[in-house]
């Protein structure tokens, strides 16, 4: 039986299949036939070698053992091709779509750090995933999402030292994020810097937790950026917070100054009752 009378076979036994089983089994057809259009084209490319015999120097060779993969569609059955080389020095086939080792798709990699971001605990992913996937996806445990909170906080760690010698920002965007949470200096608060290229690409400049939106917390922030050798930008926008002007007229005293009309509209629109905040807003825009 084929893969594909499989599936149907699948589909067929199942009384009442859902729409996620379908999807499931719909995503798995589609990634086998990718898996067999990618070999298909890596064993043409070395269709004009031959060995001293005279054959193809790189032929199929099955497939490696089946796995497992944790997808936004659910787990699906993943069998990868295998090549076999007949010339020396030639390396084996290596799926692109399916990198060896991989358990999970990049998009489920993606969207566990905003699964912790948003409270989930490391008890609470076991119960939730089994919930969303209908059983525990393979590579999931408390562990292993300690070990991968030990890999983002590495990697903040590293793009926090990033040299910046080749960055040049027209615009730089400043704003302070206040949380509820309570700790002993006082409520969280996270600075945060946005920068525009002069191509008008947008990219995080800066990511620190600070106390409050004070001077000196802003300093701390802007003398890193420019002992990692950012050239100051044209233009700084950000909201009335004094600590950010303070600070920025200190570390790039030649940068612009300029109030964020996002929280000025929002200033003017508070004092405003509802019932013409609409039109007031459509005015402030063109004014």
């Amino acid at each position: 039986m084929n893969r594909e009378s499989s599936m149907l076979h699948t589909l067929q036994s199942t009384s009442n299949p859902t729409l996620e089983e379908i999807a499931r089994l719909g995503a798995e057809r589609m990634l086998a036939m990718a898996l067999e259009a990618e070999i298909q084209a890596f064993i043409e490319q070395y269709s004009s070698i031959k060995n001293a015999q005279g054959k193809a120097a790189v032929i199929r060779n099955g497939y490696l053992p089946e796995r497992t993969i944790t997808t936004s569609a659910g787990p699906i059955s993943v069998k990868v091709p295998r090549s076999r080389s007949t010339v020396k020095n030639l390396k084996p086939f290596v799926s692109a779509l399916i990198p060896k080792y991989m358990r999970k798709s990049l998009s489920i990699e993606e969207a566990l750090p905003l699964f912790y971001l948003g409270g989930l605990s490391n008890n609470d992913f076991v119960p939730a995933f089994e919930k969303l996937f209908g059983e525990l996806p393979a590579g999931f445990s408390s562990a292993s999402v300690t070990r991968m909170k030990q890999l983002w906080l590495e990697e903040h760690k590293n793009w926090s030292k990033r040299d910046l010698s080749l960055s040049r920002y027209a615009y730089l965007w400043a704003d302070g994020i206040h949380f509820n949470l309570r700790l002993d200096e006082g409520r969280l608060c996270v600075l945060v810097l946005i920068g525009a290229t002069p191509e008008g690409n947008k990219e995080l400049v800066a990511v620190c937790g600070g106390y409050r939106e004070s001077t000196e917390s802003w300093l701390e922030v802007l003398r890193d950026l420019k002992e990692r050798n950012m050239a100051s930008p044209n233009l700084c926008i950000g909201d009335g917070a004094l600590g950010f002007w303070k600070a920025v007229r200190e570390v790039y005293p030649e940068a612009e100054h300029q109030r964020c009309w996002v929280h000025k509209t929002a200033n003017v629109l508070d004092k405003l009752p509802k019932s013409v905040q609409p039109s007031a807003k459509s005015l402030i825009h063109d004014i």
